[in-house]
């Protein structure tokens, strides 16, 4: 037979692609990552030691790691009831409530952290009608901010998109017919959100915790103001990496960000690893 030429792809080829993603990735994401562990690896094992275990950054750790989750957890139930309702019904200035969904990512993270602050503060619209009695309240001032819940509450602001925007495209291409099938077998409302719905769903749901996870573990501007950035009680891991590098302890400031990038990076391969295998056992499954 004779021999037939590979027709030339008007698109760049692999080797090329792949070269200019390396290339890429590296200028980008690697070289940072590994001055920052050229750095880290100058100090002894006692001094790294001492740096991420002092007290003062294991608080800031219990705060930043137990906010990010708690905010996550909250976006992904109400993220998948707003993701539902935009993409399964009709309603009057859907495309206006859709369009808000995004403000998170379209406001600079400063101006959402003093909005917030201006909300929730003892002085603001909210935080005002908070007493200082109320369970997560400023002690002394009331509402909410220079609270660990106004950490979270801030946490959760900035994630809400994360989890609808990936939950959206997943639900419409979620076939009614399954949802009907199981009506007709007699499955009532609970058992088929539980059964069918929710299965189906769970790869999108677990993408779209880890990625507000993630961002919320690194998030910085909107938390500093409603945070009031007290030691051991409102100060998050970012602002204390920020102020070492203002007292020039650099050494200091890459060996608590090494610890927070090894933990996010053990964090999201277990959610990866949890997605992969939901994925493979709802395929098993069907």
């Amino acid at each position: 037979m004779p021999l037939r030429l590979k027709q030339p792809s008007v698109l760049p080829g692999f080797g090329l692609t792949l070269g200019y993603t390396i290339a890429y990735l590296s200028l980008i994401v690697l070289l940072p990552l590994s001055a920052m562990a050229l750095k880290t690896a100058t100090m002894s094992w006692s001094s790294f030691w001492s740096a991420v275990t002092d007290a003062r950054v294991v608080a800031s750790y219990e705060l930043t790691f137990t906010a990010s989750l708690i905010g996550a957890l909250i976006n992904v139930f109400f993220g998948l009831l707003v993701a539902w309702s935009l993409t399964r019904y009709s309603f009057p200035f859907k495309r206006v409530i859709d369009a808000l969904v995004d403000i998170p990512f379209a406001l600079p993270t400063a101006v959402s952290g003093i909005a917030l602050t201006a909300i929730y503060s003892s002085k603001g619209w909210i935080g005002r009608w908070i007493p200082p009695w109320f369970p997560g309240a400023h002690p002394r001032l009331g509402g909410f901010a220079f609270t660990p819940l106004g950490v979270t509450i801030a946490l959760t602001f900035i994630g809400l998109p994360f989890i609808v925007r990936t939950l959206q495209p997943a639900i419409a291409d979620l076939d009614a017919e399954m949802e009907e099938a199981a009506a007709t077998l007699g499955a009532n409302r609970w058992q088929t959100l539980r059964r069918v719905v929710l299965p189906t769903l769970l790869p999108a749901i677990l993408t779209g915790f880890s990625l507000a996870l993630a961002r919320a573990l690194g998030e910085y501007g909107s938390v500093i103001f409603i945070a009031g950035n007290m030691p051991m009680k409102t100060e998050i891991t970012t602002l204390l990496i920020t102020a070492k590098l203002n007292e020039f302890d650099y050494a200091g400031a890459t060996a608590i960000a090494t610890v927070m990038l090894v933990a996010s990076f053990v964090m999201l391969l277990v959610i990866n690893g949890l997605q992969w295998w939901s994925a493979h056992r709802y395929r098993a499954i069907a």
